[in-house]
C-alpha cells in the first residue's frame, strides 16, 4: 500500500487507528516538508507522542498533528 492510500486510511478511519500507526505514519510524511523549521517542529510533536504512555492522551495528540496528513494528501 502507498504512502497516499495509508494516509487517507487513517483519515477516513482516524478514530479506529492506533497512535503508533499515525505515528509511523508522520515520520513517513516528515521528510517531504519542505521547511526544516516545520520538520523539526513535527520531530519534536512526534517525540513527545512517544514519551507518552497514556494511550488517550496519545490519541488526542495525533488529532492535533492531523492537519500533517491533509497536508500530505493535497501535495501528492
Amino acid at each position: 500500500m502507498s504512502l497516499q492510500d495509508e494516509v487517507k486510511q487513517i483519515l477516513n478511519d482516524f478514530d479506529n487507528v492506533s497512535a503508533d500507526k499515525i505515528v509511523e505514519i508522520l515520520t513517513q510524511i516528515q521528510p517531504h516538508l519542505k521547511s526544516n523549521i516545520t520538520r523539526d517542529y513535527l520531530q519534536g510533536k512526534i517525540q513527545q507522542i512517544l514519551g507518552t504512555n497514556d494511550n488517550a492522551e496519545r490519541k488526542k495528540q495525533c488529532k492535533n498533528l492531523k492537519p500533517y496528513l491533509d497536508w500530505y494528501l493535497q501535495g501528492v
